[in-house]
């Protein structure tokens, strides 16, 4: 019998599970989808939110030719014959075909851009599915062409009817006696990931007397830990093993650091997702207690891609050390999120007059730029005066951190702006 995923794969959009910003009531690609014009698209978001199975339906639902590649196993031959195929197969106002090509981001530039023609002319509608993020690993003509749609990962409630309808309507579960006494373990072990979810369902029932199954967070703890490696098929604790690297850097430890470093390493996984994480880490964790270590990150993506593996592993691992043993701060995150929240809360409000350009004389006239003082002109080339808009003009986002780096920014601050910075 074919795996619960497999089963439960949905066939229509009201079968859909998640992704209501997508395809959710008036939603922008749904509407694509019902209207019959989709433009080529990439969908990109962690594994098991449903990017395969919504290129099926779109496919289905439009009644279109639907061609399957793998960018792991497929090169430029196979998207040449694959387009030929379809250009072949098409007749006389019937809609184009869809090209679906999963993990794409494994995709080289030369297979890539035999995509381009194709697309350009109408001859295929592709679809990409990526867990990377395709703005570095999409060649710009190619994402030009293309729609981004961000798949997100399944929300606790999302969980609870993917774990309902599993046992409602599979086949195989319904006739079964399953009490759900608790959904915690399972709900946090699948990281919001369908198909990780019905993998756990199915371990659990196909370990338990099928006379009486109760399914508990000890019970899933349990059959989990027995079978680690079938739980962890086709490398799904590449998102873990991830975030754990991640943590231990931000946690300061440099052996563990190493430690995840080399599982992924050896796990085969590609060197520029890691050296993208690296700098993302640097700016978010570590930020201006050590302005540095951004330097540092981002040198060692530009080197591992000169470089290559094996000897990558070296300017990685001199990485991840660096930054794991650096003093952390996570104060220009937290200002730029908390200035996005102002903006959201209060809105497009006005620039100060004496902060605004004034080009022509009636601006002069209406008091743009007037009472504007020119910092250089003052001592210390420093000079009070508001610069956020009257409404939120007391308002503080950026807070230093005690780290030596910002405890000298904040005694800069304090002097210039003691209101807001004095000690």
């Amino acid at each position: 019998m074919q795996p619960l995923a497999e089963r439960l794969r949905p066939n229509s959009l009201d079968e859909y599970i998640g992704q209501k910003h997508l395809v959710g009531p008036s939603a922008i690609l749904r509407q694509s989808i019902e209207s019959g014009h989709i433009p080529s698209m990439i969908l990109w978001g962690p594994p098991g939110v449903g990017k395969t199975t919504l290129a099926h339906i779109i496919s289905n639902q439009q009644n279109r030719a639907f061609y399957s590649l793998s960018a792991v196993s497929s090169g430029v031959k196979d998207v040449r014959e694959t387009i030929d195929k379809a250009q072949r197969g098409r007749f006389f106002n019937q809609p184009n075909a869809i090209m679906f090509i999963d993990e794409i981001h494994r995709f080289s530039k030369a297979q890539q851009d035999s995509l381009l023609g194709a697309v350009e002319q109408g001859t295929i509608t592709l679809i990409g599915a990526t867990t990377e993020n395709p703005s570095f690993e999409v060649i710009s003509p190619l994402l030009s062409r293309c729609q981004v749609y961000v798949l997100k990962s399944l929300e606790k409630e999302d969980l609870n009817e993917l774990l309902t309808r599993a046992l409602t309507q599979d086949i195989e579960l319904k006739n079964l006696s399953i009490e759900v006494e608790e959904v915690e373990a399972m709900f946090r072990f699948s990281g919001g990931d369908a198909r990780k979810l019905l993998n756990i369902i199915e371990l659990v029932v196909h370990a338990s007397d099928p006379s009486k199954i109760v399914i508990t967070n000890k019970r899933v703890e349990e059959i989990l830990q027995e079978n680690i490696a079938l739980y962890d098929k086709q490398g799904e604790m590449h998102y873990d093993i991830i975030s754990a690297f991640i943590k231990s850097i931000r946690g300061g430890d440099p052996n563990a650091a190493v430690y995840w470093l080399a599982r992924m390493l050896e796990g085969g996984e590609d060197i520029k997702f890691i050296a993208r994480r690296l700098v993302i880490l640097s700016a978010e964790d570590i930020g201006l207690a050590n302005p540095n270590a951004l330097l540092m990150a981002n040198t060692c993506f530009d080197a591992i891609h000169k470089i290559g593996m094996p000897e990558a592993r070296i300017i990685l691992s001199e990485c991840c050390v660096y930054l794991a043993t650096s003093p952390k701060s996570n104060s220009t995150y937290s200002a730029i999120d908390e200035a996005l929240a102002e903006v959201r809360n209060s809105g497009d409000l006005p620039v100060p007059l004496h902060l605004r350009n004034a080009p022509t004389k009636l601006m002069k006239q209406l008091g743009y730029g007037n009472d504007y003082k020119y910092s250089h002109s003052y001592e210390g080339n420093f000079a009070e005066q508001d610069f956020l808009p009257k409404k939120i003009r007391e308002r503080k986002f950026y807070n230093p951190q005690k780290n030596q780096q910002e405890e000298t920014i904040r005694a800069r601050l304090a002097g210039w702006w003691k209101k807001k910075y004095g000690y």
